[in-house]
């Protein structure tokens, strides 16, 4: 079984397949509300108009996953993006690949900080939610609407997360 490494969430990394949301990926930035408030400004679009979608905002609860957790399928949703804002305040796993046929040999897989939160592009393959020690919560923004927004495909091959420092 091949065994995939957890490398640091950096904007310029994660590219391919979203955003990163956090104070320090580049992005406009200015002061609001008589200056006591510093806005990072458009750091991730909501794509979810395709086929009449609309946007949604839900909670997702996600139980921790420890070293021998084994990968097995990863998903996509070609209807709409899907950001996860984290407010555990956790460090959590990102597994994706990118959009189009899925590439198995291009799976790669990121440790966020606890103060880091992701939106996947359209289309972007990933693992469901890989909270680390604790249960975490993330507010999803994703579309909600007609079509099949969901795609879901088991791996030829599992791969074994390499959860250590």
């Amino acid at each position: 079984m091949r065994k995939l490494t957890l490398v640091p969430l950096t904007a310029e990394a994660f590219a391919p397949f979203g955003d990163v949301i956090d104070g320090e990926s580049p992005c406009q930035q200015f002061p609001i509300n008589e200056g006591r408030t510093q806005r990072h400004h458009d750091l991730a679009r909501v794509d979810c108009a395709h086929q009449h979608g609309e946007a949604a905002l839900s909670l997702f609860r996600a139980q921790p996953v420890d070293g021998a957790f084994v990968l097995r399928c990863l998903e996509r949703h070609p209807l709409g993006s899907q950001a996860f804002i984290n407010t555990s305040g956790q460090a959590y796993a990102i597994v994706v690949a990118p959009p189009g046929e899925l590439d198995e040999n291009a799976i790669c897989a990121f440790l966020a900080r606890a103060d880091q939160s992701i939106s996947y592009h359209r289309g972007t393959w990933h693992h469901y939610l890989l909270a680390l020690q604790v249960p975490s919560d993330f507010v999803v923004v994703d579309r909600i609407g007609p079509g099949d927004n969901c795609d879901e495909q088991t791996l030829n091959m599992p791969l074994q997360l390499d959860l250590a420092p």
